[in-house]
């Protein structure tokens, strides 16, 4: 079968499509025939070779949610699921393949009025927007910064905070027209990548995609008892004193955490996501895709994101 796997580590041009045996599930996993994968920030975060000290060699597949339909099963899984159209998680790679491999823990069936295209915008950023948001004690009235808005996580933030009753609404994103999208969405302040703008000087609540060189500025700017939170690093790691900003505003009492949906039990996680999906279908929440490309050009794909041409998500069909 087909597969895009990242030959060398670096720019796009690394990424080559290769072909590789299809896989048979182990117990307890499913194969599911892939009808749309999902581009995220971490695959372009993997193929830079910024987690490199995390294990990722060259050949490694990038892509970590799919929908399609599941084609056999391993021991252990009901063969009900056999059939089925499902989104379903693959892992921190294993994705940009024809047929791709799942943990059925890991596998959720999508209702019948939602296209695979718009499952994988919506699987994995939906969940990670809601948990976050969670995880950082927001209530209805704080004052929210999305910093990195324009990606499929942060516009499902946006959307989220708006329908809970969010203060304001201030996001950081590349250009004036991305900004007037976003208030589209629920935005009602928009800033440039750097934080510069009409808008809030200090946030309740920092959702936070870039991480990077400036999270420190920031952190700045919490208000007293303010929380911040990192869902990713696609602008890289930051500084590594970046600590001492909160120990200079040791007074504010601030907080910064990281959030995974690693750390969500798989029944809460599994049925969160099923309600975004069937909100997707009452027009409650919506997903955005850039673009929809052929698996064979997802070089191309990382290439846009490198760029900042994608709002929303591509989304890549075998």
């Amino acid at each position: 079968m087909k597969s895009v796997s990242i030959q060398t580590f670096g720019s796009p041009e690394g990424m080559r499509v290769t072909d590789i045996p299809v896989p048979s599930p182990q117990p307890g996993e499913v194969l599911v025939r892939t009808e749309a994968i999902g581009v995220g920030g971490v695959d372009a975060v993997v193929r830079r070779g910024t987690l490199g000290s995390y294990g990722f060699t060259e050949g490694f597949v990038p892509g970590s949610e799919v929908a399609g339909v599941v084609t056999q099963v391993g021991d252990g899984v009901e063969q009900a699921w056999v059939g089925r159209r499902v989104w379903a998680f693959t892992g921190v790679g294993g994705g940009y393949v024809e047929q791709a491999i799942a943990k059925v823990g890991d596998v959720v069936a999508l209702p019948d009025d939602l296209s695979s295209i718009d499952s994988v915008t919506l699987g994995s950023a939906a969940p990670v927007a809601h948990f976050a948001l969670e995880h950082a004690r927001f209530s209805a009235g704080e004052s929210v910064l999305v910093r990195g808005a324009a990606g499929s996580i942060g516009i499902a933030v946006v959307e989220l905070a708006a329908t809970a009753g969010a203060g304001s609404i201030t996001v950081t994103t590349s250009s004036p027209a991305r900004g007037a999208r976003l208030r589209g969405f629920g935005a009602t302040h928009v800033l440039d990548r750097g934080g510069n703008g009409d808008g809030p000087t200090e946030f309740d609540v920092i959702i936070d995609v870039i991480a990077g060189a400036s999270l420190p500025s920031f952190v700045e700017r919490l208000t007293p008892n303010g929380r911040i939170v990192l869902v990713g690093v696609v602008g890289g790691p930051p500084p590594a004193d970046f600590g001492m900003v909160l120990m200079g505003a040791f007074r504010k009492s601030l907080s910064l955490s990281t959030f995974s949906l690693d750390t969500v039990p798989t029944a809460d996680r599994d049925r969160t996501r099923a309600e975004y999906f069937d909100a997707a279908v009452r027009g409650e929440i919506h997903p955005v895709v850039e673009d929809v490309l052929p698996l064979s050009r997802a070089a191309e794909a990382h290439q846009r994101m490198d760029d900042g041409q994608v709002f929303g998500r591509i989304v890549l069909t075998p």
